[in-house]
């Protein structure tokens, strides 16, 4: 099958405003390839670029070089009202003085459509995004989740080939983002489509993508499914960008076996004995005793969250390492200055650049 959406070796540059003459990147050779259905998000800190190749590909932004195809077609040069195509928006972009159900079905009368065909649209799309009831409802009686909603529809009734999300839930407080995502991701999958999703918010991205795409300085560090990308992180932006991590300094004595601060690790590689590591160890994948373990530590800092306790641990030779220990309501919390033992997963480990 041919992939819903192809980006290769993308490019885009532009002229630096501090700079006369110079450029700047904002993409720098991208490629991505999307298939039929799939949800991927591009996330990133401030500046990285992601919301600059969403609108390439919306055709929002024209690319410097490189191609963005959907399914075999060119689209560089093809207009954003004929690319087949919908943006979701970060300020939802709804019209003040329309009503919701002429805010849903604006682009289909721009388009012309018979009115029957928008009256068995609207009222399929409204339904499944939970608006019937709110038809004749102006914007300003809306919540922000349900103008959310309305943006949603008005994307999803034109029945677009690719659905493009810019940050969508950024405006929503806390406990309604965390609704939304679930309603967007499970619409998403109910109806099919082709999905390109920009966040940098790494809990979003984790919780909704088939595939993230984790982009840096204009650069794509890593692509690859939430599991991949938080267990196997690339490159160490990436470990520390998703998530928590802590960072060991090792030494390999052979292929089973490395040096961490004298202690002896299983570690399983196909590195020469004395090549140096950096290894990746997430504050979840350590066990703690008060009797026995790895690595002898002393507990610097203790703060009871409810479902884990969090920790800042100095371990002798090695240096500090934060580390998440569960049900803490249960086990009790070490105290600030207590010896204790931490122990790491030794299937966790994983090697960065």
């Amino acid at each position: 099958m041919a992939e819903a959406v192809q980006i290769r070796n993308l490019v885009k540059r532009f002229d630096s405003p501090d700079s006369p003459g110079q450029s700047v990147f904002a993409v720098r050779n991208a490629s991505l390839e999307v298939a039929p259905g799939e949800l991927v998000t591009l996330l990133g800190p401030s500046g990285c670029g992601k919301t600059t190749l969403l609108r390439m590909i919306a055709g929002f932004e024209e690319p410097t070089s490189g191609d963005i195809l959907f399914g075999d077609r060119r689209m560089n040069d093809v207009a954003p009202n004929r690319r087949d195509a919908a943006m979701v928006f970060q300020s939802y972009a709804i019209f003040p003085h329309l009503s919701v159900y002429e805010n849903v079905v604006f682009g289909l009368r721009l388009k012309k459509m018979p009115a029957d065909e928008i009256q068995k649209r609207a009222e399929r799309v409204m339904a499944i995004t939970g608006l019937t009831h709110m038809a004749n409802r102006s914007p300003n009686q809306l919540s922000g989740g349900q103008q959310q909603r309305v943006a949603l529809a008005r994307a999803i009734i034109m029945e677009p080939r690719v659905l493009l999300f810019d940050e969508p839930l950024s405006n929503l407080d806390a406990k309604l983002r965390d609704q939304m995502r679930v309603e967007i991701r499970e619409l998403q999958q109910r109806l099919g489509i082709t999905t390109l999703y920009v966040t940098h918010d790494q809990i979003e991205a984790m919780s909704i993508s088939d595939r993230i795409v984790v982009m840096n300085g204009g650069v794509i560090e890593q692509i690859g499914t939430p599991r991949e990308i938080y267990a196997r992180p690339a490159t160490r932006f990436v470990a520390e960008f998703i998530g928590k991590a802590n960072f060991l300094k090792a030494i390999v004595l052979d292929g089973e076996t490395i040096d961490v601060g004298g202690v002896k690790v299983r570690y399983v590689n196909q590195r020469q004995p004395g090549e140096q590591l950096t290894l990746v160890l997430r504050p979840e994948a350590i066990a703690l005793s008060p009797d026995a373990g790895d690595f002898r530590a002393t507990v610097k800092r203790a703060m009871f969250l409810g479902n884990i306790a969090e920790y800042l641990l100095e371990i002798e030779g090695v240096g500090e390492w934060l580390v998440d220990s569960p049900n803490p309501g249960e086990s009790g919390l070490f105290q600030p200055g207590t010896r204790i033992y931490a122990s790491p997963s030794k299937a966790a480990l994983h090697a960065v650049e």
